[in-house]
């Protein structure tokens, strides 16, 4: 009776607006959450929003930095955002408040190919050849389409209708099981490196990869990789590596913003990477981050709605010194050429302390250990899970 009660109580978001809180707690209530970790919850999306029927329409062509799109939205003076993405993500960030478990048997089919017991379908690989046989083919991973279904699974079904979706029930096996996370671990760093990105440390912490400069021009002419990294970011979300998300969608977006190098993928990596994010406070500082550097700014669509901006300004003068230490701690994120990235850290002491000084973190030390590791493999063996 709980479940039918609480799905009659469900409203199904019907603007931009209503999928987005992102900036709901800006300023105010930041300085009530000073005891303890934001709640994770979320939302997706500010500003202008398109209709569900406008969005439909433009869905294939828009979604994940489509070149026509993009060109599109930049010389548009009316940009907006997508309903489509807004409403995927709110979804995700909600745990699917719609979603209905599968009345079949759970036969765990994720977790079982996660421990080398089934092979994904239809392909019939193992995970453990694609463990050790599949980092470095970047043309395998770039025209294989049947596996990223298997390697990041979600409770939404992907173009491949042989992947079984997760349920609650598999998503809790698969957090307990540590052969399953360390694999999960081993099949993120196959993928970031097809990036063009290595995985530093348990933290989640990445740095451009050795070959980067060919990886990024792939990765920029590439868009379709951009749905991928969509559903990686999700994935990490649901299997218990939510921390990960924060220094990948930064090093991204740096790349795309400050760097250059991945000009194509600033619009997926605000309208769609951003907001797997599930606390405030850490895409409120990526977008802080963002609107720095975005070209034109005029044309930058994610930040506070009008009216918060209206009173934010009136009320500056009280709270200018938290705003300032806010965007001074995304704004001294080191850059991915040093493969350091303190945003989740700050983000985090952003909303537990007021004033004060930084505390001294184990940051570097991690660093150090990640680097001195020659093997990956056996690094991620040490990581304790």
């Amino acid at each position: 009776m709980g479940n039918l009660m609480g799905i009659w109580r469900y409203k199904e978001p019907s603007t931009v607006e209503e999928c987005d809180s992102t900036w709901e707690t800006d300023s105010e209530s930041d300085e009530h959450q000073l005891g303890g970790e934001e709640e994770e919850e979320e939302d997706s999306g500010i500003s202008e929003s398109m209709s569900p029927a406008d969005a439909v329409r433009g869905a294939e062509q828009l979604d994940h930095g489509s070149p026509k799109f993009g060109d599109k939205m930049e010389s548009s003076t009316r940009m907006k955002r997508s309903f489509y993405a807004a409403k995927d993500l709110y979804k995700y960030r909600h745990s699917y408040p719609n979603y209905k478990e599968p009345r079949h048997p759970n036969e765990y089919r994720n977790l079982r190919f996660y421990l080398n017991k089934i092979p994904l379908v239809p392909d019939g690989i193992y995970i453990e050849e694609i463990l050790t046989k599949w980092r470095g083919d970047y043309e395998k991973l770039e025209h294989n389409h049947t596996y990223i279904q298997w390697l990041f699974p979600l409770r939404e079904q992907g173009l491949n209708f042989y992947a079984q979706e997760l349920t609650q029930d598999e998503i809790k096996e698969f957090q307990s099981t540590r052969e399953a996370r360390r694999r999960f671990l081993l099949a993120y760093t196959i993928m970031l490196d097809f990036f063009g990105i290595k995985l530093l440390d348990k933290s989640g912490n990445v740095a451009r990869a050795p070959k980067w400069q060919d990886r990024f021009q792939h990765l920029n002419e590439s868009q379709h990789n951009y749905l991928r990294i969509t559903r990686i970011l999700k994935s990490l979300g649901e299997l218990g590596f939510e921390s990960f998300k924060l220094p990948l969608v930064h090093l991204l977006l740096e790349e795309a913003l400050v760097e250059g190098t991945l000009p194509n993928m600033r619009h997926s990596a605000l309208e769609y990477f951003v907001y797997t994010l599930r606390q405030h406070s850490q895409r409120r500082a990526l977008l802080r981050f963002a609107q720095r550097h975005y070209q034109p700014p005029e044309n930058f669509i994610w930040g506070p709605p009008k009216k918060k901006r209206i009173l934010a300004f009136g009320s500056a003068g009280m709270k200018s010194g938290k705003n300032e230490v806010v965007e001074r701690s995304v704004g001294k994120a080191r850059s991915p050429r040093e493969g350091r990235n303190n945003l989740e850290r700050e983000a985090d002491d952003m909303d537990n302390r007021k004033s004060g000084e930084w505390k001294t973190s184990k940051g570097s030390k991690l660093l150090q250990e990640a680097r001195g590791k020659v093997d990956l493999e056996e690094y991620i063996e040490t990581i304790p899970l």
